[in-house]
């Protein structure tokens, strides 16, 4: 049976694809959860429609990412910790510290999209990426100074 994705479904496809399933997927778990509807005329005609919604929605949102990357890539951000020597921290500098330095400074972002692949322990000037879309990806300066 064909159907038409309403929205993303894993490992099948994405929004207004026309996909081949079986009979028994399509009527007993993608339709009646709102994930996909019959590949007809009606639903095709419905299937433009919401095509040229979701394209206004990706371009909205791409420029609203990319005004945002803009002010995180110009925003500047220090944290104080105590320090042993050789510039060891005790203690770390983790994502979730940084994103709460950058609502300090009035930009929300969520922790997870913060990409440290290891907590900051020694004192210095750093570059961290921020994920703000699958597309996007802004870098924020961080100043680890001695307390």
């Amino acid at each position: 049976m064909k159907v038409i994705l309403r929205k993303d479904v894993p490992e099948l496809g994405k929004v207004g694809e026309i996909v081949k399933v079986a009979n028994g997927y399509a009527f007993n778990y993608l339709i009646p959860r709102g994930f996909a509807s019959r590949a007809d005329e009606r639903h095709l005609a419905q299937l433009e429609h919401l095509m040229r919604i979701v394209e206004q929605r990706k371009k909205r949102d791409m420029k609203a990412a990319t005004a945002r990357a803009e002010l995180i890539n110009k925003t500047a951000i220090s944290v104080r910790r105590k320090a042993g020597e050789e510039d060891r921290l005790f203690g770390s500098v983790t994502n979730r510290d940084i994103a709460e330095c950058l609502a300090a400074e009035g930009i929300e972002v969520d922790r997870r999209d913060i990409s440290l692949e290891e907590p900051i322990r020694t004192i210095g000037v750093f570059s961290v990426p921020v994920r703000i879309h699958p597309d996007v990806e802004a870098a924020v300066k961080l100043y680890v100074i001695r307390e």
